[in-house]
């Protein structure tokens, strides 16, 4: 039995807007500036001066002029080469680096004029200076920046209704209560020197405090006789301030019987 012979289909070399390309074209043209070499950038002469040194781990208070100036005359040329934007700036500075290098070569009266009169002196003060800076600015560069790092967010809070239970204790049965509160206050009135003024919201405070460990207490024990008149009505001023912002509830089970305050924090 013969083998049917295997059927080969050649994929095109490429396919330009929906038509194979069976070969390729012989004027394709390059541009000269398709491959681009990108340098590290510098922001000026000085930081080239400082990356150089930095690189070569130079001593910055005895520069090699000689090194410094052949590295950076290299530099110089490798952007000229390139058809980079040569600024000024970057050819004085070389002028300054070949001025160093010539008065360095000349021959000094003494060692002492020679240290005195180094002209490597203001270039390397504003070496150091320079390096201040840019490490001051890489520090503020590093620290976190609202909108890119961190962002501000405001959040409204949701209006939740409250609901106020109002009291079932009759008013009659309140004042009653406070009638016999008050009577027995005066029998511990006594001549004070100096009082303290009361305030509602200390005293709204201490009875929450009082709630947490008992929820549930009588409504005649939350005053304190000694205080007199000022202190009960401060008391009552308190619960009734509670029972407002529903923090509380006052109930009384039957006529007659004793009335009490009930926490209503969860």
């Amino acid at each position: 039995m013969n083998a049917e012979p295997e059927i080969t289909t050649e994929l095109p070399s490429a396919i330009v807007q929906g038509t194979p390309l069976e070969t390729w074209p012989t004027d394709l043209y390059v541009p000269p500036d398709a491959l681009q070499i990108f340098l590290e950038p510098f922001e000026g002469p000085l930081d080239l001066l400082l990356y150089l040194i930095q690189n070569h781990n130079f001593d910055i208070l005895n520069i090699p002029i000689a090194e410094i100036v052949r590295q950076y005359l290299q530099y110089v040329e490798l952007m000229k080469q390139f058809n980079l934007d040569l600024a000024a700036e970057y050819l004085v500075m070389a002028a300054m680096l070949m001025e160093i290098k010539s008065r360095i070569l000349l021959p000094s009266t003494s060692d002492d004029d020679a240290k005195a009169d180094d002209p490597r002196t203001k270039l390397v003060q504003q070496l150091r200076e320079y390096a201040q800076y840019k490490q001051a600015a890489q520090d503020l560069a590093a620290l976190p920046q609202m909108g890119q790092d961190f962002w501000v967010v405001s959040v409204e809070m949701p209006e939740i209704p409250k609901e106020i239970k109002i009291p079932t204790v009759k008013w009659s049965e309140l004042l009653e209560a406070m009638r016999e509160v008050i009577e027995r206050a005066d029998l511990f009135t006594s001549h004070q020197v100096m009082c303290e003024p009361l305030s509602v919201r200390e005293r709204m405070s201490l009875i929450l405090e009082r709630l947490k460990a008992d929820r549930r207490v009588d409504f005649l024990s939350l005053f304190t006789l000694e205080e007199g008149r000022a202190g009960v009505v401060v008391t009552l001023l308190a619960i009734l301030e509670l029972a407002r912002e529903s923090l509380i509830q006052i109930v009384q089970q039957q006529h007659f019987e004793v009335i009490q305050v009930i926490s209503l924090e969860t």
